[in-house]
């Protein structure tokens, strides 16, 4: 995915009504975007170099047959989330991080006494630091709250079937389906978590699922909790020795025109 100035901004720089401007974060988690008094900004495009880059894990596997699941210091990296606060409004983002794996056979046709082969792999992790480009509109009077977290962890909380109504039908939705659908997950520290609800919190209790939750949410997105929410990557890294090494660190650089007015009642 990639992002472009959109076509209204970029007359607004040419006119010279806006300033096209750029702003660049990383390392630790949490970064504020400067907006000067009498003025707005509107971020249109974000440039994002996960963090993990330039780890490389290597391990021994014995299996037969299973999932080889990512080994949990890299699990960490493998779900990143970044969020913008304007003081008014959130916007939450979280993007996946692949994780390329390279299996090397060491050993084979080792007997075992059920007669199933036994094999011994060779396996390097590491994490596909690719920069991700995504568009935005976001529109702004105040600085710019932006944070960035690890997620390892999220507690699945209830599972309800979702019944039949004028906006769950029965058979193009999981309206009637027997099946247990997800409809509370929490993110974030245990004492006082973001519960997910799905497919929303008024639905929630319409479905009549149980009591709304304090912390209620129809959007999933993280909290700060080192174990369950969201972790500082740069304090994972201090872990690791690997706080210094800029590979290993995140960078996120924001595109945004800056207007030098205040900003007009209708803005598209």
């Amino acid at each position: 995915m990639s992002w472009q100035i959109p076509t209204l901004i970029e007359a607004d720089i040419k006119s010279g009504k806006a300033q096209y401007r750029t702003f660049q974060t990383g390392n630790g988690g949490q970064s504020i975007l400067p907006v000067p008094p009498n003025s707005y900004a509107v971020i249109f495009g974000y440039d994002f170099s996960p963090a993990g880059g330039g780890i490389k894990l290597f391990s021994t596997v014995t299996a037969t047959e299973g999932i080889l699941i990512t080994a949990e210091v890299l699990r960490w990296f493998e779900t990143q989330q970044i969020s913008f606060y304007t003081g008014t409004d959130f916007y939450p983002f979280i993007h996946h991080v692949d994780v390329k794996s390279i299996i090397s056979p060491l050993t084979s046709n080792v007997s075992v006494p059920d007669n199933n082969e036994v094999l011994t792999y060779r396996v390097c992790e590491e994490i596909d630091s690719t920069p991700l480009a995504r568009q935005l509109y976001i529109t702004s009077t105040n600085d710019v709250t932006i944070t960035h977290g690890l997620i390892l962890n999220s507690t699945f909380i209830t599972a309800n079937n979702i019944p039949v109504t004028n906006r769950t039908p029965q058979g193009l939705t999981y309206g009637g389906a027997v099946q247990n659908i997800s409809t509370q997950t929490n993110y974030g520290p245990n004492a006082a978590p973001q519960q997910f609800m799905q497919p929303s919190p008024k639905d929630y209790q319409d479905f009549a699922f149980g009591l709304l939750p304090a912390n209620a949410d129809g959007q999933a997105f993280a909290t700060p909790d080192i174990t369950n929410g969201l972790r500082d990557s740069t304090d994972l890294l201090a872990v690791f020795g690997l706080r210094n090494n800029a590979s290993a660190n995140y960078f996120l650089n924001l595109h945004y025109a800056l207007y030098t007015e205040t900003v007009p009642e209708s803005r598209g």
